[in-house]
């Protein structure tokens, strides 16, 4: 069965949550902080991890960011209901949902089968491809979703699924544009309710990445009203 991480703080969560993660039939292991858990997560990455935005030590976000240079594992955010800010944050950084605290346990099992059936769905359908099929070549980028790997002028851009999937969809028809709702089908389960600014932000986060290898990175156009398309090469 899937493994799957789960950073808090708050012990009373950790135990309630593990509890219903293990009677699911996942393998779970708790932390308390997140430095505790960037070591254990970077020398066995989970097949998905939970982090709480707000913790001691070192806090969801900056354990975020640390994971993100060496993995792509799939990440759900626990925030606070004023925590609004973190949330678009934390999108932009790599995270691939959120739940808010107070939250049904319930919901949160969804949100978890959810995002590791887009994982799975994502390597399965690499699996089914021809090998003329597995790699594609737009220009300077590579994306091979065999390997779930992309790259720009031959520099690796590390991508988180989601990311892979909404660029995926994008390049795969060039000078095509793809609204929003479109890239949300790409991206995400069915059962899964996003609005526009979270594709928004997943773009966003899309340009960072590839601008930190090449600062002229311009091949992903926004039609405002309208959606998004990949420049034509």
């Amino acid at each position: 069965m899937p493994s799957i991480a789960l950073v808090d703080d708050d012990r009373n969560i950790l135990t309630s949550v593990a509890m219903v993660l293990e009677a699911e039939g996942y393998d779970v292991e708790t932390y308390t902080d997140g430095a505790s858990a960037l070591t254990a997560l970077t020398a066995a990455p989970p097949d998905l991890a939970i982090l709480d935005i707000k913790m001691p030590r070192m806090d969801g976000m900056e354990l975020l960011r640390r994971l993100r240079l060496k993995s792509d594992m799939p990440v759900i955010f626990l925030t606070s209901k004023d925590e609004e800010i973190d949330e678009l944050i934390g999108l932009r950084m790599g995270a691939d949902d959120y739940v808010r605290k107070p939250f049904s346990q319930r919901l949160l099992v969804e949100r978890i089968r959810a995002v590791l059936r887009r994982r799975a769905a994502n390597e399965d359908a690499s699996l089914e491809r021809t090998e003329s099929e597995k790699v594609i070549h737009r220009g300077k980028l590579e994306m091979d979703p065999m390997r779930h790997s992309s790259a720009w002028d031959g520099k690796p851009v590390t991508l988180t699924v989601t990311e892979f999937l909404i660029l995926h969809a994008l390049s795969q028809r060039p000078g095509f544009v793809k609204s929003r709702d479109q890239l949300m089908d790409a991206a995400y389960d069915d059962q899964v309710y996003v609005d526009d600014r979270t594709i928004d932000s997943h773009i966003k986060r899309i340009r960072k990445k590839f601008r930190d290898v090449d600062e002229e990175f311009d091949s992903i156009e926004t039609l405002y009203g309208v959606g998004y398309r990949y420049r034509e090469v």
